[in-house]
């Protein structure tokens, strides 16, 4: 025997199975839903009882995509979906009726400047060198909407890099921001799943002011840090003034039910500059090799 090349494989792929199942002949046995290829059978995949089965593969799909598009860890950007950019701040207040509704306006439109200062973090981020091994680091990863979402992701594309959205099924139709790179946006139907992977790769997490969507996310990752759950990483709260006015961290110290030390979990910055040097400092302190 002179051939000693031994084939990788015997069984033909799935998706060969898949094209040839697609081609078969039609009788009354191949046309019931039984018939189907269980992968391919889109009612059998949605039934209540394959839940931990659809749990794996939301959990399964987005690992792939960031290891084969060489993504080591994100820089994860929550933030208002309201805030305009500084470009549409005085038209939505021009357009909003006298009263409430152009006290929000105008409020929204104060905020506007951290738009700018979302894109410019991102750009920082997305300039991060790429390692020995080919690992892209600090890649811009944000809820894929617009507003602040939008302005991470259009940083990103200021210097040529790709970046991530995690965009999920609403009732309300809505669609990822156009700056977030195609092949990286990703859509989710569990909220606890699209959780998972805003941090399982996240190594710095910028904060800016938002509802409870950014409430929801934020207080989870210090949760998460506090109770020793996941390592420390840097937490930037974007907007001092803000933040200590719809939370009083101080308040519940003083209550006890957290401590005077967990204020440390995060840092206010109000600049890009300062929280890139935030997240620089953090490392270089740790003399984590990912740092220059």
């Amino acid at each position: 025997m002179t051939d000693t090349k031994v084939p990788s494989r015997v069984f033909p792929r799935a998706k060969q199975d898949a094209e040839t199942a697609k081609h078969g002949v039609s009788t009354p046995q191949t046309e019931n839903p039984a018939y189907r290829l269980a992968f391919q059978d889109m009612d059998f995949l949605l039934r209540e009882d394959l839940r931990p089965v659809r749990f794996q593969l939301e959990l399964l799909k987005p690992e792939l995509v960031l290891e084969e598009a060489n993504i080591a860890s994100t820089f994860v950007f929550y933030g208002s979906a309201r805030i305009p950019s500084p470009d549409h701040a005085a038209a939505a207040v021009a357009a909003a009726p006298e009263g409430p509704a152009r006290a929000v306006a105008e409020s929204l439109a104060a905020k506007a400047h951290y738009y700018e200062v979302a894109r410019e973090l991102a750009r920082l981020a997305s300039s991060f060198p790429v390692d020995e091994a080919g690992k892209r680091h600090f890649v811009v990863c944000s809820g894929g909407g617009p507003s602040i979402m939008e302005a991470a992701n259009r940083g990103a594309t200021d210097v040529d890099a790709e970046s991530i959205g995690l965009n999920i099924v609403l009732p309300h139709e809505q669609a990822p921001n156009p700056y977030v790179t195609p092949r990286l946006s990703l859509q989710f139907h569990y909220f606890a799943l699209r959780k998972m992977h805003f941090l399982l790769h996240a190594r710095a997490l910028a904060a800016f002011p938002g509802g409870f969507g950014t409430f929801d996310e934020l207080f989870e990752l210090l949760t998460l840090i506090q109770t020793g759950k996941i390592a420390p990483i840097p937490v930037l709260l974007y907007g001092r003034a803000f933040w200590e006015r719809v939370v009083n961290f101080e308040a519940l110290c003083d209550e006890g039910v957290i401590s005077h030390r967990d204020l440390n979990l995060f840092t206010y910055v109000e600049t890009a500059q300062e929280g890139w040097d935030v997240v620089r400092d953090f490392y270089r302190d740790r003399g984590d090799p990912i740092v220059p």
